[in-house]
């Protein structure tokens, strides 16, 4: 009785399922019929089919993308399996100081035309386009008409059996039998076809590479030139000063060694502490640069060493010493340094826990840091974590975030590297 009920169940969702793919896939061919019916009703003649064919192809290109988007809702939502769309995204509209306005294509004189060129440009040259295209052209014949056949036979079995013909009642009981039989299974062919012509090709997944190295390069060299603004900035505005005023106080005890030692050797003590204070900005400043117990211990000891100086109650846990590239090594000591600082400063948090492992291949590392605050965390243009997941998306790594509001939050960063 409960092997009944479950199928049909599973009838019942499989033919709402199978109803769904096929008004889905027959969208576009709805297009072609309507072309076909105004053409018909213009009476059929050799140059009327003009328009009809236009409007078609201008219905066709219009439906293409909501379709396929639709598609990759459904296989997402019953099967689990995400399909990336890989659409090109544009860039910023931004306004020169001359008035123009550059789309990333061309210069133009307002902000609304070149949103319209751009919106063009990318329509055409995307080769996303004409893979949806080509999946609105093909959806009705590779998983249209499977989904189709339950509907269908409820369709045909509705007509017959209002016959009074016994071979017609017959045929319409058939076409019942097949709607029940195929409905759990009519609609599971979208999923393998979906996967086959939605995904990227090679030319788009390369492409989306290119893009997405040209503008880690970008990031990078941006991030290198503030840096080395910030290390300026420091020098100038802390020991540089320091060691200006330490050169003109000794240049004033050597002008009151004999008239007033008591008054130079007050001004050596204050030289002495000067000195002191612009040697431990220095090593400050050596440490933001590159932390001395990174470079001679390694990652683990350094992050140990970070948890010991952090205000929270941070526990580090490692299953290996690891040894790794040094630019690696860096990435993720300040990755963590990173987390640590939002979970004081913008979390409220007590406590932590930081985890370092290799993954189960040894072919990556994971580090996990969580701790217990009011979470909330989100990744927002110019913050800190958008700026964690370019500095590790450099070497092809990824930052998952889970930050519920009220805590924990949760965050993973995973790169494919090599232990030394």
């Amino acid at each position: 009785m409960r092997k009944l009920a479950s199928w049909a169940a599973s009838a019942w969702v499989g033919f709402g399922r199978a109803c769904v793919v096929t008004a889905v896939s027959m969208l576009v061919p709805a297009v072609w019929a309507a072309a076909v019916a105004l053409w018909i009703w213009w009476g059929a003649n050799p140059w009327s089919w003009i328009a009809p064919f236009v409007w078609a192809c201008i219905g066709t290109f219009a439906l293409s993308r909501p379709v396929c988007r639709m598609v990759r809702s459904l296989v997402a939502k019953w099967t689990g399996t995400v399909i990336p769309a890989g659409y090109r995204q544009a860039e910023p509209v931004t306004q020169l100081s001359t008035g123009y306005w550059w789309n990333g294509f061309s210069y133009e004189r307002t902000r609304r035309d070149a949103l319209m060129d751009q919106r063009m440009r990318i329509r055409w040259k995307d080769p996303a386009v004409w893979r949806d295209l080509r999946f609105a052209v093909i959806a009705p014949i590779t998983m249209g008409v499977t989904a189709a056949i339950p509907p269908a036979g409820v369709a045909a079995a509705v007509l017959a059996l209002t016959q009074p013909a016994f071979s017609v009642r017959l045929v319409g009981l058939l076409g019942l039998v097949v709607a029940v039989a195929g409905a759990p299974y009519a609609w599971r062919v979208v999923e393998p076809v979906a996967v086959r012509f939605l995904r990227a090709s090679a030319e788009m997944a390369l492409a989306d590479r290119v893009d997405e190295l040209t503008a880690q390069r970008a990031d990078t060299t941006v991030a290198q030139a503030a840096e080395i603004r910030r290390i300026e900035r420091d020098l100038h505005d802390g020991a540089q000063a320091r060691l200006v005023a330490l050169g003109l106080s000794l240049a004033t005890v050597e002008k009151l060694m004999e008239s007033d030692p008591d008054q130079a050797k007050a001004l050596l003590r204050d030289a002495r502490a000067g000195a002191a204070t612009s040697l431990t900005e220095l090593r400050d400043l050596v440490r933001g640069i590159n932390p001395p117990v990174l470079t001679e211990r390694g990652l683990v000891d350094a992050v140990r060493a970070l948890a010991l100086d952090s205000p929270l109650e941070a526990a580090v846990s490692a299953d290996v010493q690891l040894r790794l590239d040094p630019p690696i090594e860096s990435a993720v000591y300040f990755g963590v340094a990173e987390l640590m600082t939002n979970a004081v400063k913008h979390a409220h948090a007590a406590r932590a826990r930081i985890s370092i492992a290799q993954d189960r291949d040894g072919t990556g590392i994971v580090v996990d840091v969580e701790d217990d605050g009011r979470g909330g965390a989100g990744v927002r243009d110019g913050g800190g974590l958008a700026g964690l997941r370019r500095r590790l998306a450099v070497f092809d790594g990824t930052v998952e975030i889970t930050s519920p509001v009220g805590g924990p939050t949760q965050v993973r960063m995973v790169i494919p590297c090599a232990s030394l």
